[in-house]
């Protein structure tokens, strides 16, 4: 069954980015002028998933309030001739049919994917983490689709890290041979995504959360995108408290790769997708503004004044020239 849904987890405090978000959740953080949960629910969009799911907490309802019809905003833009900046406004309320459910309190990923079990049935779906944005030239998403679609099981996000990084994300061991790439496409025909698609595809065969740099076993981390198979849930309700006292994501999805493991022949395997692409980090506040710059310098819109201001202020020193 094709994969239709998507589930966003954002509840989670942003504790890195306050004061801001004291009242403001981090999710509607600008990254420009549009808020960084936009992106990812525009890149669900894109795949195809235009039933989406947000799992909120009771201090995030300007979450659900984006991706609603605005009235009195889009009549004064109506009145006014600003075509322009109405079309933004309702972009974001047509990208997806957008549900929310909240999470009663933050015990981590693996609970918050959890809460969406309702939402979602018994359908494979895919999990977009908000503080990863995916450069919408680069299809990760599809690809993780047609893997998954193709092997069945789960399929995780990996991108290569600094080995003093690797601390910071769960980390994936991966089987020495290679996954059977896709069939190749015929002349003329749009090459295959997938195994034969633009990424490498790995069979992960185990997983550990935030493992000291000493004993992480590769250099592959996990970042912000899952297609799930929807006998994780039952995986999650029976999976303990891991790392932070959290239920997490990465112990469930070990569980699979473990069961996968012992039984090569078992119905969900745990496939990687080893990302190359342009990935925005908005989660740290230096990577944050990182990706603010880039994406202004890349649109068409600003870049032209943008860059040649900041190529002029790299040049004369930037912020040692005041001194």
């Amino acid at each position: 069954m094709p994969v239709t849904k998507a589930v966003i987890p954002a509840a989670g405090l942003g504790t890195r980015f306050l004061p801001a978000t004291k009242s403001v959740p981090k999710e509607m953080l600008p990254v420009v002028d549009r808020p960084a949960i936009e992106y990812v629910v525009e890149e669900a969009s894109r795949a195809g998933l235009r039933d989406v799911l947000l799992v909120t907490s009771r201090t995030k309802k300007a979450i659900e309030d984006h991706f609603d019809r605005e009235g009195d905003v889009e009549a004064a833009l109506e009145r006014k001739g600003d075509k322009v900046r109405l079309e933004r406004v309702r972009a974001s309320a047509e990208l997806a049919e957008v549900h929310s459910v909240r999470q009663p309190s933050p015990r981590g990923l693996g609970h918050a994917v959890l809460c969406a079990s309702a939402h979602v049935g018994d359908e494979s779906f895919a999990v977009l983490l908000g503080d990863d944005l995916i450069d919408e030239r680069d299809p990760l998403l599809v690809e993780m689709l047609a893997v998954q679609e193709r092997h069945g099981g789960a399929v995780v996000a990996l991108m290569e890290v600094p080995e003093e990084a690797v601390s910071l994300y769960g980390v994936a061991t991966i089987a020495p041979s290679a996954v059977a790439p896709a069939p190749a496409a015929s002349a003329g025909s749009v090459p295959a995504v997938g195994s034969g698609g633009r990424y490498r595809t790995v069979r992960i065969t185990d997983l550990v959360e935030k493992p000291p740099v000493d004993e992480a076993p590769s250099n592959l981390a996990v970042i912000g995108r899952y297609v799930l198979p929807a006998e994780i849930f039952d995986v999650l309700r029976v999976t303990p408290p891991g790392r932070g006292d959290e239920i997490q994501l990465t112990d469930a999805l070990r569980t699979l790769a473990g069961r996968a493991g012992a039984d090569p022949g078992a119905e969900l395997p745990v496939h990687g997708v080893v990302f190359t692409g342009r990935r925005y980090d908005t989660g740290d506040r230096v990577d944050y503004l990182k990706a603010v710059v880039r994406l202004a310098c890349e649109r068409p819109d600003l870049g032209p004044e943008f860059y040649p201001w900041l190529e002029e202020y790299v040049a004369s020193g930037g912020p040692k020239a005041e001194c």
